[in-house]
């Protein structure tokens, strides 16, 4: 097969979509550079319809697929061992197998002999408010003093470095999109990005959750099984400084065509289904719940 897939006509393949607003409940540190004895974080910069020029602080969608895959690779099986000892599968070295629960959906590569490209992308990222990292100043880590021990008669004195942390409460839209995935390929994926969620960042303290609309405790989630696209795609726009209207946008895009005050969580259309809030959590868990049935605990 030119695309590396086997035919599988019963299990018809999909494109599948998770667009969610995630909040930091604390500080975070998603290392980016390191200046002298300054661990900084990541961040973009940019300009407004209007002119004006902003930074924020920024989630590397390449470093939340980073652990979504080692939440699969470190996921135990009921055999006793971890899934990606099971498959020979890790990082940097993948198995590339398309029956792989790890590389069906995020591909792998054998550097010079085979590729299986993935069939999951992730985007956003981009924090709504326009908070800045603050710098912090920390002692060097307990282990880097041990591993350097002691040298003669002289004891190695720690060495204190700064580290820049995003702010609590800060959120972040983010997406991940499937494209021609299987419902049992497409379990890996939610289970992933369910188990990943308090795993985000770099260090400690580490988490985010999703997010919540403030009036009705709605989780700011939507889920798309689909092969015709239909609706409006729940994306904010980089430019959007105020949380409150990031959520009001989120809420109706993800309802449209229906009005934002209605009390919807399933749009059903011809070849398009759409979860919403506490509907589309419930369906990312039964997914997840799914991949634990049958795959981690019949290996």
């Amino acid at each position: 097969m030119p695309t590396g897939l086997p035919q599988d006509s019963k299990n018809p393949r999909l494109h599948f979509d998770i667009y969610a607003m995630l909040e930091g409940s604390q500080e975070l540190y998603f290392g980016h550079e390191v200046q002298v004895n300054v661990n900084l974080v990541e961040t973009v910069k940019l300009s407004t319809i209007g002119g004006q020029s902003l930074e924020k602080c920024y989630i590397s969608p390449t470093k939340r697929r980073g652990v979504e895959r080692r939440c699969l690779i470190w996921a135990p099986v009921k055999s006793g061992v971890l899934l990606g000892d099971q498959q020979k599968c890790g990082i940097p070295k993948t198995c590339t197998e398309p029956d792989c629960p790890i590389c069906a959906p995020y591909g792998g590569l054998l550097a010079g002999s085979k590729t299986l490209i993935g069939r999951v992308t992730h985007g956003g990222g981009v924090a709504v408010q326009e908070s800045l990292p603050a710098e912090k100043q920390r002692a060097m880590h307990p282990a880097i003093i041990s591993s350097e021990g002691v040298k003669g008669d002289d004891k190695e004195t720690p060495t204190p470095f700064k580290r820049e942390y995003n702010q609590p409460g800060i959120l972040y839209p983010v997406y991940n999109h499937g494209v021609s995935i299987t419902d049992a390929e497409f379990s890996s994926v939610a289970y992933a990005f369910l188990d990943s969620l308090p795993r985000i960042g770099a260090g400690n303290p580490k988490g985010l959750a999703i997010a919540e609309e403030p009036t009705s405790q709605t989780p700011l989630l939507v889920v798309d099984r689909y092969l015709s696209p239909r609706g409006k795609r729940p994306i904010i726009s980089p430019s959007k400084t105020n949380p409150q209207t990031a959520i009001d946008d989120f809420m109706r895009l993800a309802k449209y065509p229906q009005e934002p005050a209605e009390k919807i969580e399933h749009i059903e259309q011809s070849n398009f289904d759409r979860w919403i809030g506490n509907t589309a959590l419930e369906k990312l868990q039964d997914y997840a719940s799914q991949f634990v049935d049958e795959v981690l605990q019949v290996r």
